[in-house]
């Protein structure tokens, strides 16, 4: 079984929709900025990679991930062609922070906040007269799951169209506490490559609508084969290499495709050495014989870490690649580590390609861990 994906939309630090985003990683320019969002001197990290839409001479604004969300569900509608109401259509969004950031502003700065705003089934009621919104919380898998629970609930019946979501905003909370826990501060996160440091925080928000197959009236942008979803609880940060395999087999079981089947893997890259080991050994063991393997890329070295969404965000770019037979490049991988080596990792410039399968990677603290199958529509 497959469900249509019919609608996309996506906004990050290097653009404000799917296109401008996958333009500018194929561009391959460097996209960190100095820290706006916090006073860096209590930092030891100095860049992230931030939207830049606050006010002009520093500060903060509230709501920013609930304004990123209306922005991408509203975009991907119109995408699908359906109009606004979604009083009878599910809206499903995945995240790390919620609206936390609100909160500390709230808390600090005595920002204008009622508690109803934090939640973002209100922004998305009285935007878009939603009265089904479910919030996943599932770290760096929350989006994904999100997608995994709208397959699920169109299998049973209980919708024909879902509007899948991630967003999230830097938070200090957050920010500050990878300062802290990360013995080597990166400069700048670069996935997969010897000198990859540790993990920073991106900002942004996607979203897709899923329709049941046939069901919708316009084009079919790509279709979903399958999600895995699972928590294997091995340790609150450190990566299980078993969990993780299991997660990957357990889409292609669902997805009905084998390790040779994939054309493309987005892969979670966070920059950290012990999840990007982790990710590059398990690959390397389940695409073992698979020919010359699928090509990979990573998206954080651009976009950063973008938290709850940044799964959705990997997939809509999936999408964009098998459409456009083009793979961007893993900006700043020059000499990848030796647990990638043999993968197909794609170094220096975009390669061009024919793209049927890909599979998306999203691995979270805990072992909350999503992988999701998609396939070109042609």
């Amino acid at each position: 079984m497959t469900w249509d994906i019919t609608g996309m939309a996506a906004v990050a630090n290097i653009g404000a929709s799917p296109e401008e985003i996958f333009a500018a990683l194929c561009a391959g320019q460097e996209s960190r900025k100095p820290l706006k969002a916090f006073d860096p001197d209590k930092y030891r990290a100095a860049y992230a990679y931030e939207i830049d839409d606050r006010p002009e001479g520093g500060g903060d604004i509230p709501l920013r991930a609930t304004r990123w969300l209306t922005t991408v569900v509203r975009q991907a509608v119109a995408d699908t062609g359906l109009d606004e109401d979604l009083s009878q259509i599910p809206v499903l969004v995945g995240t790390t922070m919620r609206e936390q950031r609100s909160l500390e502003l709230w808390w600090r700065d005595d920002a204008e906040v009622v508690l109803e705003d934090l939640h973002f089934g209100t922004a998305l009621k009285a935007a878009f007269g939603a009265s089904t919104t479910y919030t996943f919380a599932n770290a760096c898998s929350a989006s994904l799951y999100a997608l995994g629970v709208a397959t699920d609930m169109i299998d049973l019946g209980l919708a024909d169209t879902v509007v899948v979501a991630g967003t999230d905003a830097a938070t200090e909370g957050g920010f500050g506490t990878l300062d802290r826990v990360q013995n080597d501060l990166p400069d700048a996160l670069r996935p997969f490559d010897v000198t990859h440091k540790g993990m920073l925080i991106g900002e942004g928000a996607a979203a897709v609508v899923v329709q049941r197959a046939g069901t919708g009236s316009g084009p079919v942008h790509a279709r979903v084969r399958g999600v895995s979803m699972g928590c294997d609880a091995h340790h609150a940060t450190a990566p299980d290499p078993d969990g993780i395999t299991r997660a990957v087999l357990d889409a292609h079981r669902r997805a009905g495709v084998r390790a040779s089947d994939i054309d493309l893997v987005m892969l979670h890259g966070s920059g950290t050495p012990l999840n990007d080991t982790t990710e590059s050994s398990v690959l390397r063991q389940i695409f073992q014989g698979a020919g010359a393997g699928p090509r990979m890329t990573a998206i954080k070295a651009m976009t950063g870490h973008t938290l709850g969404g940044s799964g959705l965000l990997s997939l809509v770019m999936a999408v964009l690649a098998m459409k456009e037979g083009t793979v961007p490049p893993v900006l700043g991988l020059t000499d990848p580590i030796p647990e990638a080596a043999g993968l197909g990792l794609v170094q220096g410039s975009p390669v061009s390609g024919d793209l049927a399968i890909a599979q998306v990677d999203a691995f979270g603290f805990g072992g909350i861990n999503a992988v999701a199958i998609v396939e070109a529509a042609r």
